[in-house]
């Protein structure tokens, strides 16, 4: 029983997305087949699509707490340098509202070499990607392996800056929906390991792909650069591990960055707290910096420095 679960959970959004058609095109077209047997095969899918809606909504709900579990496995960042980090699971899981496409523990990265280099949000409606230093900066392989999924083809559209360009890109994230988890993660390279697990990062800039599937990349490789394509308010890297190779039947797995300098955001009193209980030390400029958590003086990224710590999380990477 318990695998017939994982099974759905699996594929509860095709589910999601056939049941939405079936509804939507009986409200549609429904009064073309009104009458003898294409009125009851009509009403038959559309009593089958209700159950299917009533079954995805328990998987939604209930289907989480089967899910196995596993240990955060440690990758190499996709980055290097200065990065901020934003719909973390240091603050929630699953860190972007919803388990599906295999983003349960996926991280959003975005670059600010420097203090106020980064473009301030709430000004302009939208802004062109050349305004944000994250465009077009390398992205590297996560993981060792063999690369099993590349696309960069989708254009990057312009940076929504502000809060009404940010309603419609809710808006228009519904429709990419629609074309599926392709039009929502953009342009993305997806790497398996020797032993089944699968690295993406999405979000590249089109055309920026420099390996090809079935190309054996090493771990630090450089695969593509940072873009703004598909579902992305602006230029970021999106990176996460999965299960499958597929965005529709991955589910998600915890992992942590290796030479990770973490710099939280934090107020003087917050630190001054930090370094009080142990948790933080504090550099020459008074930032507070997580004391390194292996043995080879690293940090992992997706650990929180304490319950304190603000939403958004900066921190340096040392290597890639």
């Amino acid at each position: 029983m318990k695998s017939l679960m994982l099974a759905l959970y699996r594929i509860r959004g095709i589910m999601y997305y056939a049941v939405a058609a079936v509804l939507i095109g009986n409200v549609l077209i429904g009064d073309w087949f009104a009458t003898g047997l294409a009125r009851s095969i009509r009403l038959t899918l559309v009593y089958v699509a209700l159950a299917l809606f009533v079954v995805c909504i328990l998987l939604i709900v209930f289907g989480k707490k089967i899910l196995p579990q596993s240990a955060p496995r440690e990758v190499m960042s996709p980055v290097a340098g200065r990065w901020m980090a934003l719909n973390s699971p240091a603050t929630d899981i699953p860190s972007h509202g919803v388990r599906m496409y295999g983003q349960a523990y996926a991280i959003d990265l975005v670059h600010e070499p420097a203090a106020d280099t980064r473009p301030e949000f709430g000004e302009a409606f939208m802004r062109t990607n050349a305004e944000y230093p994250a465009f077009g900066q390398p992205v590297h392989a996560m993981v060792s392996g063999t690369v099993v999924k590349v696309s960069d083809w989708r254009r990057d559209h312009r940076a929504r800056s502000n809060p009404l360009s940010i309603v419609y890109m809710m808006i228009e994230g519904a429709l990419r929906e629609v074309g599926g988890p392709g039009n929502i993660v953009g342009n993305h390279v997806v790497i398996r390991t020797d032993d089944g697990v699968f690295a993406a990062v999405a979000h590249l800039k089109r055309g920026s792909a420099q390996v090809s599937i079935g190309d054996v990349v090493a771990a630090g490789q450089v695969i593509g650069s940072c873009g703004n394509s598909g579902n992305s308010s602006e230029p970021h890297v999106h990176a996460q591990l999965m299960d499958r190779a597929s965005f529709w039947t991955g589910q998600g797995i915890p992992f942590t960055f290796a030479n990770v300098e973490l710099e939280p955001l934090a107020s003087a009193s917050e630190v001054e707290s930090a370094v009080e209980d142990d948790s933080a030390e504090t550099t020459d400029s008074g930032a507070a910096v997580a004391k390194p958590a292996n043995s080879d003086n690293t940090t992992p990224l997706i650990l929180k420095l304490r319950a304190s710590v603000p939403q958004n999380e900066q921190f340096m990477i040392s290597g890639a």
